[in-house]
């Protein structure tokens, strides 16, 4: 019986330690209505000038246009990729599209940069 505790001990201890792992494994973003948001509820946006998965927006463009950035152990799947942006780090992408917040996006639901630049950004969907 002794056996059978302590072997039921390291089982729970190991599931506990696996889940910090299997949120990892989660999808980078969510979909709401349709659209992409971060796990903030923050609305994604594409840009039209992204083109063959690179990112045209650098510098200035993402610090008004914050790519959403891939952690070093995150994984691609299926739709969900990542580009290497000019600064080497890695970005999420949806359908070969780069995936971007907006600064002046204050609150979950804030959809303003719709639209912005002529049209050349437009919210996510999925």
């Amino acid at each position: 019986m002794t056996v059978f505790k302590h072997s039921l001990k390291v089982l729970l201890v190991g599931a506990a330690l696996a889940l910090p792992t299997l949120a990892l494994a989660a999808e980078p973003a969510m979909s709401k209505d349709g659209m992409l948001v971060d796990h903030k509820g923050m609305t994604l946006y594409t840009f039209a000038k992204d083109a063959d998965g690179k990112s045209m927006c650098n510098d200035k463009c993402a610090a008004n246009w914050p790519p959403l950035m891939a952690g070093a152990s995150d994984k691609a799947e299926g739709k969900w990729t990542m580009i290497k942006r000019d600064d080497g780090k890695m970005q999420w992408a949806y359908d070969g599209k780069p995936l971007y917040g907006f600064v002046m996006d204050k609150k979950a639901g804030d959809m303003t940069g719709e639209g912005k630049m002529d049209g050349a950004w437009k919210v996510a969907k999925q």
